[in-house]
């Protein structure tokens, strides 16, 4: 493989870095995105360690701004030709706190949901433009039905389900690669309020994000079990759901 270009948006998460460690066992030049100066460049740090061979520039920015971010697919695209993107910010917001406080409603969705979207088509564009690349957006099990526990976190989720179905209808025989990655939980600090018990680990689950990254795969469950928990969970009747406490 060549040295490749790997944009990634929300590079302080941790799967964001593990899946740019992996990418850095080759020579790749970085452009790092994320909100915190501090946490992104010690990111940068770690992997001028790891990867001498490879570069690594950071950029701090606001994810709710759309004109800074078509500025900034601009800018990288005319930069240089952009192999890769990985869109990985979010959070983990506590459903109770939603349902009390709409402006956390709000945030969670814009946050999970929105802001990965105007970042997906801001990328895509350029990535048309160019006619090559491919476009990695991390989403969740959780989009793929409704659940009382989790349902704005979900709705967001849902979002970038529908919006990535669409750009691959968009692209569809072209040499633009769309990838969702559909999460289950994941030992991470953002779980790191949930009971450890089933949570995979962020080193399997970045193996798996980078290979279907790199295969071009359209839709990858992360670990491959939830892709026959949901499979259940989506086509239980709604009857037999709504007695479920999940």
């Amino acid at each position: 493989m060549g040295r490749q270009r790997i944009i990634i948006i929300g590079a302080t998460s941790a799967l964001a870095q593990h899946c740019a460690r992996l990418w850095a066992q080759q020579p790749t030049d970085f452009v790092l995105v994320g909100r915190d100066h501090e946490r992104l460049e010690g990111v940068v740090a770690d992997l001028r360690v790891r990867s001498p061979q490879s570069s690594a520039q950071s950029v701090v920015m606001d994810f709710s701004d759309p004109i800074a971010i078509a500025a900034l697919a601009m800018q990288t695209a005319a930069e240089s030709h952009i192999d890769i993107v990985l869109i990985a910010h979010g959070n983990l917001p506590v459903q109770s706190d939603c349902q009390r406080d709409v402006t956390q409603t709000r945030q969670a969705l814009e946050i999970n949901g929105l802001s990965p979207v105007l970042f997906a088509e801001a990328f895509a564009g350029q990535m048309e433009h160019s006619g090559s690349g491919t476009l990695a957006i991390i989403g969740s099990v959780a989009g793929d039905r409704g659940r009382k526990t989790n349902y704005v976190y979900g709705a967001a989720k849902g979002l970038i389900d529908r919006y990535a179905q669409g750009l691959q209808h968009r692209f569809a025989g072209t040499r633009v690669k769309i990838v969702l990655i559909k999460l289950g939980p994941t030992a991470t600090p953002m779980t790191a309020h949930l009971p450890p018990r089933g949570l995979a680990s962020a080193e399997a689950v970045a193996h798996r994000i980078v290979t279907a990254v790199e295969a071009g795969q359209s839709v990858v469950y992360a670990p491959a079990r939830w892709w026959l928990i949901m499979m259940i969970i989506r086509h239980l009747p709604r009857v037999v759901f709504n007695r479920l406490n999940i």
